[in-house]
Order: structure tokens, then sequence, then C-alpha cells
């Protein structure tokens, strides 16, 4: 009767309903994102070869991107350029170290850096699912002209170049586009062939291969071929801004050759001399690693007089 009475009493040693809907919930997965649900076609998905659903997600890429750059307004070239920023090196190009007391560059920080990292991939997976898909219609031009113009901004040459090289080759071939984007789009890939590649060959045969012709394009290639820093900085400043980032890939070389022109044809400068030659602030110099002094009245001094 004891023992009975005992077995009655002990715990039984399930869990009940209870504890067992509050674990569920408790590991229950947060809400997905959209952008994520997918993976690359080149890795095996599929979901994205239909059409329809194709539509569906860039107008979801499109609502993310946007709400991306209203409430990172004031602060946009900064996010841009934090996607692609590499450690600091230690020396500068001149061979010069840098100055202890220079702070190095802040990046900008997530969540709206994850989110711009994450409209990229988006724009990678719904490329490959138009190359699935062979799609060549107007949809497929639109999805191109967003993704080059956001992977330019942001520097990614990885996902601007093949798509850049697919809308002048495939679709333009299929359906042609009209002048003003195809100067658009052509003055982008002579660009990054100049600037970046530093083909300037290349970037000659592109033009004359598309008959090309724009003014300001065509002075930047003079300007490389010339070292012409003052043609540069000019152009940088009269371009668009699609095409001022694509010719800030050629900025360090530029900014590098005009400074070895200053050390060796000056002892001193003016401060104002040496930002408008660099086509950057003094502060940014120091930052840099340039390595000279500023002494009185706003002069830099470049290198001292050897003592007899």
């Amino acid at each position: 009767m004891t023992s009975r009475t005992n077995e009655q009493l002990r715990p039984t040693s399930h869990r009940g309903a209870s504890g067992a809907w509050r674990r569920g919930d408790r590991l229950k997965p947060a809400p997905a994102d959209t952008l994520e649900l997918y993976g690359l076609p080149s890795k095996g998905e599929t979901r994205l070869n239909d059409f329809r659903t194709q539509e569906f997600y860039f107008s979801k890429l499109i609502e993310r991107y946007m709400h991306l750059c209203v409430i990172n307004e004031k602060q946009l070239s900064t996010l841009f350029a934090s996607l692609t920023l590499t450690p600091a090196p230690t020396t500068t190009p001149l061979g010069l170290p840098l100055t202890p007391d220079a702070p190095p560059s802040q990046p900008f920080t997530s969540p709206p850096l994850a989110d711009l990292a994450t409209v990229l991939s988006a724009f990678r997976k719904l490329r490959e699912a138009i190359t699935a898909t062979a799609r060549k219609d107007a949809f497929a031009r639109r999805v191109y002209f967003f993704g080059i113009h956001a992977a330019v901004l942001c520097k990614d040459w990885a996902s601007y170049l093949p798509a850049l090289t697919h809308l002048l080759t495939i679709l333009h071939a299929s359906s042609p586009l009209s002048p003003s984007d195809l100067k658009e789009y052509v003055a982008l890939l002579v660009l990054d062939q100049a600037c970046r590649q530093h083909n300037l060959p290349l970037a000659h045969e592109t033009r004359l291969h598309y008959g090309f012709k724009d003014r300001r394009v065509e002075t930047v290639l003079r300007a490389l071929v010339a070292d012409n820093w003052v043609m540069f900085w000019k152009m940088k400043r009269a371009v668009d801004g699609y095409q001022r980032a694509v010719m800030e890939f050629a900025e360090e070389g530029v900014r590098v050759h005009a400074l070895k022109c200053l050390g060796r044809a000056y002892l001193s400068a003016s401060k104002g001399f040496v930002e408008r030659t660099a086509d950057r602030g003094w502060a940014e110099l120091v930052r840099d690693g340039v390595g000279w002094e500023l002494g009185e009245e706003d002069r830099v001094v470049i290198k001292k007089p050897k003592g007899k």
C-alpha cells in the first residue's frame, strides 16, 4: 500500500505540454529576410528562375535600397566607401612612415553596412537568375541598370564589371540600348579599363568599337597618358557621380606622382598649393603619411637644404 502511494506521489519524468510549448517558442526562428531566402543560382538555386519571382524579388531589392538611402541620407558617401575599406598601410607609396598622431579612418558600422552588403549579394543572385533563364527583356535591363549603379558607388568591381560586360555584349545585342544609355555604360567601361585596370590601349579599343565620343572621358584618358594631374582633378569634378567613383581607382597613382614631382622640384611650397596639387586637404595628407612639415605662415617644408 505504501509503495503504491509513493508511486502516485512521485513526479512524472515527462515535461508537461506547457513546458514543451515554451521551449519551442524560445527556439522559434526570427522572421526570414526576403533578400536572403534564396541562394545563388550558380550553386543550384532554381526558385529564382520564375519570372514573377524575379520581379517580386527585384521590387524588394529596390525597396531595401531606397530605405537604406533615406535613413542614411547625410552619410551616403561614407556608407558606400566603407563597404570597400581596406586596412590602412603602415607606409605611404612614397615610402614614408605614417605619423603616429594620425588617427585611422573609421568605417561605417552595421546594420546599414550589412544591409548594403545584402543588397549587393541580392543583385548577384538576381543577375545569375536572369543569365540562367536567358532573359533579355526590359526588366532585365532595369535590373542591370540598377545593379551597375549601386555596385559602382560601392566600388565593387567584381559586381559591376560582369554586369557591364553582359549588358553591352548580350542585352544590347538582343535589344539595342538607347543612345543615351549606351553612352553612359560604355563610358563606365572605358573609365574602368583606364583607371582601375590601367589598360589604356584596351580603353581606346573599346571606345573605337562602340564609336564612343565624350569630351570629358576622352580628356581623362589624355590626362592619364600625360600624367597631367591638374587636368585629372579638373575632370574628376566635372563628371557625374558614377564616373567619379570609377575614376577614384586611379586617384592614388595620380596623387603619388604629383607629390613626387613636388618633392623633386621644391624645397617648400604654400599649403594651398600642395593641397591643390594633391587634390587633398593638409590634414588628410598628414593622415596618409606624407611626411612633410607645416612651418610658419602655412609654408610646407618639403625638404631641407643640405648643409655645406
